[in-house]
């Protein structure tokens, strides 16, 4: 039996991870309405910080490594890390509510997302999405 690229991927609820893409199109989504502004701005500003951090070297930014931190010396847990994720799936949803969104927070939580061995390391992944951060309004 041969191996045909077409039965790579036969079942239909098969969906690839999302991956980190560096292109972002501000046209595509409106901007959320101003009562958000500073609950997007405390976003933006806990996410770069950890961002920073996350490109350090530190590990648990895109995923909970609490219950990995208790089991493994060099892993310590990120409360800071969780409350962000917690903050942007607020925010996701609060902006859901008035069929609006948020690039940035998608984005991160895409990124949060992403789980597999061929996946970029965390702090590579961190300095990417840094460097895109710069280069937005």
């Amino acid at each position: 039996m041969s191996f045909q690229p077409e039965d790579e991927c036969q079942d239909q609820d098969y969906r690839p991870a999302p991956r980190f893409s560096p292109q972002w199109n501000e046209e595509q989504v409106a901007a959320p309405a101003p009562e958000f502004a500073p609950l997007l701005q405390t976003l933006r500003d806990q996410l770069i910080a950890c961002l920073e951090e996350c490109a350090t070297g530190r590990r648990g930014l895109f995923t909970d490594l609490e219950h990995v931190a208790e089991e493994a010396s060099n892993l310590r847990p990120w409360p800071e890390a969780a409350q962000l994720r917690q903050l942007a799936f607020a925010l996701q949803a609060i902006l859901a509510q008035s069929s609006e969104s948020d690039p940035l927070c998608d984005q991160f939580l895409d990124l949060c997302s992403i789980h597999g061995e061929n996946d970029p390391g965390e702090p590579r992944l961190a300095r990417a999405f840094l460097t895109e951060i710069e280069g937005r309004p």
